[in-house]
């Protein structure tokens, strides 16, 4: 009954999508273990795509040939770009997408790959021989042999779910969690940890008064995620603003005691950046009122998830949350809020490719690593599946630099500081972000995926025309007057049209103009922040020999020694970044790494 695959990929949520999409891309037989095959991909927050720095990471999956923007494009039911009061690098888009549609689009991708095979089973076991994993082994006592195996199980691993004092084993509300191999990971020896997140109720559209609400509408013209969408050109639904009131505050303080944050229930540590309802009366109590946004989950189901609720109080408190807030009076919960708790794995125990560096063949992605959010998830599945692969066939692994990707920042800060809260993606964690923007992620990332074999005959095509415009267009303006009108604040490229149109031979393909814009634009600053990348790359990014014994490095801290010894890093930047390893145990490391190279370089005493 042995099955045997090169990659299995555990988990069918975002991450193992695109894990097990770029494997098969890539040539190898991949198998994807999901419990419930119906719900790959299932948005069980909320249903949305992208937003600040989140978006970016969209675009950057979709350049390196990944599968999320193409099917939020087809699904997507709003769609919003963000921050653009604000400079071109720090634009993000976002789009609300339809629940259903979206794992449905998502499994009919994964089905139509040819080396995919989806297979609905639980898995107890990893299979370890001879210090490395060589597959895995079901509940029912089947086993896959294959040479590497990527876990993503997102909150499934020994997940307990939370609704006032009531709590229950679950993955998510209503899956069973999986305990049997999570006990395995625990036992492998690995830093982990506790960690917690949460969702909203939903309520049932029939029975609010939307009428005293204020609209949110979608962008007149929508801005796709993937680069090979022309336009989209669907009806979009419209969201709700809503606000609490003085009734909401005093319900949630006279009940707070009930809530398992408050009452020692909940051990994991949960996002910061997304807190509960309760959570955020109690760290800000001069705050009389915060929004909601009521948002649907679909244009044929009545549920509205309400956007900025995030509660695990009791179900009879969220009820009188609820009908605190004018238009809700009335409102019928459809399903109630609820925390879980999950196991996560301290992705410090991991190195660049997403592998555990103590266990070879076993790769760990998305909330596992201590992450939160579909885009992180999906991100890691990407850069799992392709480092799998890569090691799987001989070749040279995948490690985006900082200066590069919002991915290589996000996989830099897991291995390098780990995640003691959900890591999420900012805009501010980017060094070089106006080097990194939504609009140019194709021209920094698609040429990789070209070489790996991840990108499509058609994306290649637009690719190609997209960069030739381009750069005809940059070479163009540098010669031009124009170029000095276009830097003006009130200038558009746009009133250019028959100009630029007479540069390319014809209209500008989709996303030409604003990256050309932006670059005459910021001409000074992008070319400023090219200088600083390179000195980044002859310093920072200056590697560190493979097998070096940090042990013997003299002048450097004893506490110092341990965190390097712990992470391993790769490069000088990834050590300066470990926290508590200071610039001078850097520059000890750095005349230590050059002493090494002259010693062995130097020339043989020939005694003369």
């Amino acid at each position: 009954m042995d099955l045997t695959f090169e990659v299995v990929v555990v988990g069918g949520g975002h991450a193992g999508c695109e894990a097990a999409r770029a494997c098969a891309r890539m040539g190898l037989r991949t198998a994807m273990i999901t419990m419930n095959s119906d719900l790959i991909a299932q948005m069980s927050c909320n249903p949305a795509i992208g937003g600040i720095a989140k978006g970016h990471l969209v675009r950057e999956i979709d350049a390196l040939g990944g599968v999320m923007g193409e099917v939020t494009d087809a699904v997507g039911i709003q769609f919003r770009l963000l921050n653009t009061s604000r400079g071109p690098a720090v634009w993000s888009p976002r789009a609300q997408c339809d629940k259903k549609q979206y794992r449905t689009q998502m499994k009919a991708v994964l089905e139509r790959e040819p080396n995919i095979r989806i297979k609905q089973a639980e898995v107890a076991s990893l299979i370890i021989e001879n210090g490395r994993v060589e597959g895995v082994r079901f509940v029912d006592g089947r086993r896959v042999l294959c040479q590497a195996v990527i876990i993503t199980t997102g909150t499934f691993l020994n997940g307990l779910a939370h609704v006032g004092e009531k709590q229950f084993s679950c993955g998510r509300n209503g899956e069973p969690s999986s305990e049997i191999l999570a006990d395995q990971i625990r036992g492998l020896g690995l830093r982990w940890k506790r960690l917690k997140t949460g969702t909203p109720p939903r309520l049932d559209a029939r029975s609010i008064d939307f009428t005293k609400f204020e609209p949110q509408f979608g962008d007149e013209v929508p801005t796709p995620f993937s680069f090979l969408t022309d336009k989209i050109d669907r009806p979009q639904i419209q969201c709700y603003l809503a606000r609490t009131t003085a009734a909401t505050k005093k319900v949630i303080q006279d009940n707070i005691a009930r809530s398992p944050l408050y009452s020692g229930q909940i051990e994991g540590i949960g996002p910061r950046y997304c807190p509960s309802i309760e959570d955020k009366f109690v760290k800000f109590p001069d705050k009389e009122t915060h929004q909601l946004f009521l948002e649907p989950e679909g244009v044929d189901t009545n549920e509205i998830y309400v956007n900025g609720m995030s509660t695990s109080l009791p179900i009879d408190v969220q009820a009188a949350i609820i009908a605190s807030i004018p238009g809700l009076e009335e409102a019928e919960m459809i399903r109630p809020g609820y925390a879980i708790e999950y196991d996560a794995v301290d992705a410090r125990e991991l190195d660049h490719r997403l592998e555990v560096k103590a266990l070879p063949g076993l790769f760990l992605a998305g909330q596992i690593n201590g992450t939160s959010g579909y885009e992180e998830a999906a991100g890691q599945g990407l850069m799992a599946g392709i480092n799998a692969a890569q090691t799987i066939l001989g070749r040279e692994s995948l490690q985006l630099p900082r200066s590069q990707a919002y991915l290589g920042i996000m996989v830099d800060d897991l291995i390098t500081k780990g995640a003691d809260e959900p890591y999420r993606m900012f805009t501010s964690r980017a060094e070089y972000r106006l080097n990194l923007r939504m609009d140019n992620a194709d021209l920094r990332l698609t040429p990789i995926a070209e070489k790996l074999g991840l990108a499509s005959t058609e994306r290649l095509e637009v690719f190609h025309r997209r960069r030739i415009q381009t750069e005809t267009l940059i070479r163009a303006f540098a010669t031009s007057p124009k170029a000095a009108w276009l830097r003006r604040p009130e200038s558009k490229i746009t009133d250019l049209q028959a100009w630029v149109e007479g540069v390319i031979g014809g209209p500008a393909v989709r996303g030409v103009l604003m990256t050309v814009e932006t670059e005459v634009k910021y001409a000074g600053y992008v070319e400023q922040q090219k200088r600083q990348v390179e000195r980044l790359q002859g310093s920072s990014e200056r590697p560190i020999p493979e097998g070096l014994d940090f042990a013997v490095i003299p002048g450097i801290s004893r506490e110092v020694r341990e965190k390097l010894l712990a992470v391993c890093p790769v490069t000088l930047g990834q050590a300066a970044r470990i926290p508590g390893v200071t610039p001078a145990a850097v520059a000890i490391l750095d005349m230590y790494m050059t002493l090494s190279v002259s010693r062995e370089t130097r020339p043989a005493d020939t005694g003369l």
